[in-house]
């Protein structure tokens, strides 16, 4: 069976090395290793888009943890973000199941497809703004070959200001100043025929301090689910 575009530009995503500090870092983790992880072969590679390719919705993210995408070679797989992301995808209908663990678990998506603005685990998770614009042109594909997509969930400020500005890319001079627009947790924006919808990220840092609750979440994917319909 013939490729088809988006698993050609998904093998192009996992052969970059256009940020060097980006491939060390990434190369070293895998090298290293987290002890809990040290009998597994890690990914150590840039992280393509995972889903269905007919998805209406799109999850964007920052960028694959270290000991989780570069691990398991799957965005949001085998780290607590994506314990709660794909619960939540879950309970709204999104996924299959609600775990996560590792490429082989048997994870399917539905109507849903989920990036990263950046695509290889930066150090101390903040990629520079080089870094960031290097990968604006593999979401500027994802977006084309996407062609369904009507509604972006960006997973935190980062996501939410790195989608505006790739729309801008596409589109402009509509959303010439779409990347200005304020961030905040069930924020909405209608760029062109796409609906942002900003959350906070699924981070520890957010769910463990009650900044971003299961009840929170839920909200973003049923507002996403609404304007589906």
């Amino acid at each position: 069976m013939p490729k088809t575009a988006l698993a050609t530009l998904q093998e192009k995503i996992i052969a970059c090395r256009l940020c060097p500090r980006l491939v060390s870092w990434r190369e070293q983790v895998a090298r290293d290793k987290r002890a809990a992880f040290r009998d597994q072969d890690y990914w150590g590679k840039p992280i393509p888009g995972f889903g269905d390719p007919a998805a209406r919705l799109l999850v964007c993210g920052l960028a694959p943890a270290a000991h989780g995408g570069n691990r398991t070679g799957r965005v949001f797989t085998g780290d607590r973000s994506g314990d709660w992301l794909y619960a939540a995808l879950y309970r709204a209908g999104f996924a299959n199941q609600p775990t996560s663990v590792h490429r082989g678990d048997g994870l399917t998506l539905k109507d849903c497809y989920i990036t990263a603005c950046v695509r290889c685990a930066p150090p101390a998770n903040k990629p520079t703004t080089e870094e960031r614009d290097n990968c604006l042109g593999f979401l500027v594909e994802e977006l084309t070959l996407l062609k369904n997509v009507q509604v972006i969930v960006c997973l935190g400020a980062f996501a939410w200001h790195t989608v505006a500005r790739t729309l801008r890319v596409r589109m402009a001079p509509h959303v010439e100043r779409a990347d200005t627009i304020r961030f905040g947790h069930g924020a909405q924006m209608q760029l062109g025929k796409y609906l942002l919808i900003g959350s906070y990220h699924p981070s520890q840092q957010n769910t463990f301090t009650g900044r971003l609750t299961e009840a929170m979440l839920d909200r973003v994917f049923r507002a996403a689910k609404e304007h589906l319909k």
